[in-house]
Order: structure tokens, then sequence, then C-alpha cells
């Protein structure tokens, strides 16, 4: 499967509609005689009565395209008349002049696609008909506990009437094991829209090498992301950006962005851009001064090797572990070489006594969820990468100020301390190989020096 290439220019994006019908098509195949409900994210006060910018639950996204709080879609395929029910808020002027237009009953029909549509307000009353002939009740039970004992109560329900009429729903099972294999396969609309993510991400990455000089303050290059990544008609950052100079890149998950940056510091930015609710995550690390150090430069090129070598084992067919445990291979070798570690490599890695310096695996899915949907492993069985799968590759090594190595590893010196380096793109598996969507961001030594 080959990436579609987007028009040179940012677009905005358009609703998948055609595309939403068809994934409800195959995982109601997958349902058979069961229902399946899925409910919408809720509302997240940021403080007293204001809220955070909505942000629609995924699965949900996924099969309705309907960005709106309050809402549940039901899935019926054994249903005489309708299979793709939605629940609504009702259409209201005066509480949308203050919180904005809602679809609505009528339009949820005729712009959705729903075979029948209702007010929010009549769930109860109209969910049992969608409920009766069903043979199980595909429903993840998530964070809203609310909703959880609503299906729950629904389903009790049921099962009180089954003695009399022989038919109902006899268990509750979890419907991300059927949506998360549609979902971890891109169709080509939907890279589409992850190469419009990458190509906005691609272009923040550009603009902080660009601007990243000794005095400026983390908080400005996280200005100019944001700002590159709306400039691309993104909703904004797919999760907070991690803009660590000096020492701060050794802390994974490093949001504060608020050090002044000198001269001989590193600066990591893990930072991606959210558009049409696909996401890209891409890392860069490199200097803010206009060379390396030594031990940067020997560390830099220690964890673009084992990217590399990690990016080639990103194969159809190949198990998922086997790019991570390449990358491992390849940072204890080196390690080991430069006296950090200690040992032979199989020793090592059984041992775990390279995590010190790397702590965390190398990749994830990527999609509508930055660590998206999909298994990795059934039992001790790793799953084999797909044609149109996408999967980040991002090994690293930190060597904190505070560091401490190891039981029977060596200190590490000083001169080592307080280096912090990860790179990460974001890479498609194709039928016959793979494709790299975050290429455009440089990451060769000879790029990254002599910016300025």
């Amino acid at each position: 499967m080959n990436l579609i290439a987007p028009p040179a220019e940012p677009q905005p994006p358009q609703p998948l509609l055609d595309e939403c019908r068809q994934r409800r098509d195959r995982l109601m195949e997958k349902i058979g005689q069961g229902t399946a409900i899925f409910n919408s994210a809720p509302i997240a006060t940021m403080h007293n009565d204001v809220d955070y910018n909505f942000r629609q639950d995924s699965d949900f996204f996924y099969l309705t395209g309907l960005v709106e709080a309050q809402a549940v879609a039901v899935l019926a395929p054994h249903h005489d008349e309708h299979r793709f029910i939605l629940f609504v808020q009702p259409k209201d002027p005066d509480k949308e002049t203050w919180s904005g237009y809602r679809v609505g009953v009528d339009q949820a029909k005729a712009y959705y696609g729903a075979d029948a549509a209702y007010d929010i307000g009549e769930l109860d009353a109209q969910l049992p008909q969608y409920l009766a002939k069903a043979d199980r009740i595909y429903y993840h039970m998530g964070a809203n506990q609310g909703f959880n004992l609503t299906v729950i109560r629904h389903w009790q329900s049921q099962l009180r009437q089954y003695h009399r009429r022989g038919t109902g729903p006899l268990a509750i099972e979890d419907a991300r094991f059927l949506l998360y294999p549609l979902r971890c396969v891109k169709s080509p609309a939907e890279l589409v829209y992850l190469n419009r993510a990458m190509a906005a991400g691609a272009a923040a990455h550009g603009r902080a090498m660009e601007m990243v000089r000794p005095g400026l303050y983390e908080s400005q290059v996280q200005t100019e992301l944001d700002y590159t990544f709306r400039q691309h008609f993104g909703e904004g950052p797919a999760y907070p950006s991690i803009v660590a100079s000096g020492d701060n890149a050794c802390i994974l998950h490093y949001t504060d962005n608020s050090r002044q940056m000198a001269d001989g510091d590193l600066l990591l930015i893990d930072a991606g851009c959210s558009y049409g609710y696909y996401n890209s995550d891409i890392t860069r690390t490199f200097p803010v001064g206009q060379t390396f150090t030594a031990e940067q430069r020997i560390l830099y090129e220690l964890v673009l090797e084992a990217q590399t070598q990690a990016i080639a084992a990103v194969q159809p067919g190949q198990p998922w572990n086997e790019f991570h445990d390449i990358a491992v291979r390849v940072l204890v070798d080196g390690l080991v070489e430069l006296g950090l570690l200690q040992g032979s490599r199989d020793e090592l890695i059984e041992g775990e006594k390279y995590k010190p310096f790397y702590m965390h695996r190398t990749g994830h899915w990527l999609g509508l969820d930055v660590h998206d949907s999909g298994l990795y492993k059934v039992g001790e069985q790793w799953l084999p990468f797909q044609a149109g799968q996408v999967v980040t590759v991002e090994p690293g090594i930190y060597i904190r100020r505070d560091f401490k190595p190891a039981e029977g590893q060596p200190e590490v010196p000083e001169r080592w301390l307080g280096i912090g380096i990860r790179i990460e793109d974001d890479v498609l598996v194709t039928a016959t190989g793979n494709q790299v969507l975050t290429v455009a961001v440089p990451k060769a030594v000879a790029d990254l020096e002599h910016r300025f």
C-alpha cells in the first residue's frame, strides 16, 4: 500500500462520511447477531464553568464522523429496519446561541446516514428494541461510569425477560477487540489524512530548527510549533509538546517547556500535529548551538544507527517485537564499546542492565490516537506487521545527572551526564517493505549542525 501524496498547499480536512459507512459495514459483519453500543466522549471541565475544547472519542468518530457530545451510536445488523442508530442532542436555538450548533435529530439521519435517529433523552425508551433480538452486547466499559451503569441496567433488564421470550443478549463483550483490527490497518483515505498530519509536523520541526538559538526559551519554540500546526489546518498539537533542553531531555514526558536554552545544550523536541483527528508523532534532538559536543555526537550517532536498523525491520510479516529487539541490541553493543555497560550482550539484555539508559519500547501504533488502537501480541505470540499499519520508531538514550547504573554496572563518567537523545519517525508498513512518512524532517548530523 502506497501513501497518497497530498496537494502541495495545506487544505482543511473534509468529513470522511463514506469511509465511516464502510467501517460500520465491516464492523457489523463481525457483530453478526450482536448489538454494539458506542458513547461519545464526555465534556471535560478546564476550570469552574469553562470547558476544554471538545475532542470526540476516537472509536465513536471512526464509525460516525460526528463531533458532538452527549451522543450514542448503536449498530444492530440483525434489526429488520434500523442497522445504524444515532441518539443526539435535539436542536435548541437558545442553547446553541451559547455553545454552538447541534446536529439535531433530522440532520443526524440526512447527513450522517443513520437509519433512525432519536433525541438522546429517548435512549432508555428506544434502546431495548435494538437489544431484544441480539445474542450479546458489544460495549467497552470505559471511564464514563454513569454510561457503563446505563448499559448494564439495560442488559439486566433483557436478562430478566429472556426466560419469557427466549431471545436477548446473554453476555457483554468488549467492542474494541472487534474494532481494533479494523482501526489498525489504514485505508488510502486515512493515509491521506495521516500524511497531512506528517506534513504539518515536519513543517513545525523545520521551523523549530531554523529558529533555535542560545538564549531562547523552550516556550518560544513551543509557540512556533503550535502556530505552524494551525497554519497547516491542524487542530493543534496531537499531544502536549515536549520541548526539552539540557537535562530536561532526560525526562521522557517533560512538558514544562520553560527553561532558557544555552550553548552546549541539546534540544529534544517531541511534537506532532492532529489533522482531521489523525496524528503525527515526531522527535528530533539537535544542538542548541552550532555543533554537538564529542560525547553528544557519539551517543546521537548510536541512537541514529539503532533507529536506522529498527526501521529496516518494519516489514510485512515480521513479528512486532523484532524492531525493538534490534534497536536494543545496537544500543547495548554501542554502550559496551563506550565502557558504559560491561558484560556480554545477551546477558545484559536478559538481565535488563541497559534499562537505566533506555527504559521504553521502540514504538507504538499511530492513527486516530497517538498511542493507537491495536494489539501487539496474543498470549506469548507477537503479532506480525501488516500492510497499512503505521508505527512509530523511537529509540533513545537518557543519562540523568543523578544516573544510577544497574547492579554490577560501572559508574558513568561525568562527561556523559545530562545527555538525553531520542529520534522518532512515523513509518507505514507497505506490501513490500516500509515507507518513512516523516522523512522530510532532517536527522543527519551534517543537517543539524551549523544551522545558523
